[in-house]
């Protein structure tokens, strides 16, 4: 049994440790379960890490598939191999990694910060046509100044450009 296959873990985790092994071990893509649970549509993340180090972390704002199922293979496939930070997962760490999946709501405009909440809002940053992003509740990043920044910097947003912000909730499961 893997890691993270113990009861009590939530389907969508399973389901991305289950993708991400097969994917990298055999290079094949597990076929999206028909789970209840699964089956709305939703913008998914799938966050890998190693050692409590950020490993890999690719998501959808807004669903791209038919459910968080299939958001889910997709991204997680994304989030092991194709993460521009970082080489693509091996097959002799896989059962080091620690994954989670943030499950989004529909972004929602931002007329001031004052709307945000770096705990409870993930954020998305918008100029020029560059996007930044930003979970919420990450270690280490306490304000909503910080959060900004940080998918600013991300988008490659320069420091003094207009923004538009939207923001949106998660339901994380580990």
């Amino acid at each position: 049994m893997s890691k993270g296959e113990d009861r009590g873990v939530h389907a969508t985790v399973l389901l991305a440790r289950r993708t991400i092994e097969a994917f990298v071990r055999d290079g094949v893509t597990v076929e999206a379960p028909e789970d209840p649970e699964m089956s709305d549509r939703a913008g998914v993340f799938v966050s890998i890490k190693k050692g409590g180090q950020l490993r890999g972390c690719i998501g959808t704002l807004e669903p791209r598939t038919g459910s968080v199922a299939e958001e889910v293979v997709q991204n997680a496939i994304s989030a092991a191999t194709r993460d521009p930070r970082f080489p693509p997962v091996s097959t002799e760490e896989l059962e080091e990694l620690d994954i989670s999946v943030d499950v989004l709501t529909p972004p929602q405009p931002v007329g001031d910060i004052s709307e945000l909440d770096a705990g409870k809002y993930g954020v998305i940053v918008m100029s020029g046509g560059r996007t930044g992003v930003l979970l919420p509740d990450l270690p280490g990043i306490k304000t909503v100044e910080e959060q900004i920044d940080i998918a600013r910097r991300k988008a490659g947003i320069a420091e003094d450009a207009p923004l538009e912000l939207l923001r949106f909730e998660v339901n994380r499961y580990s």
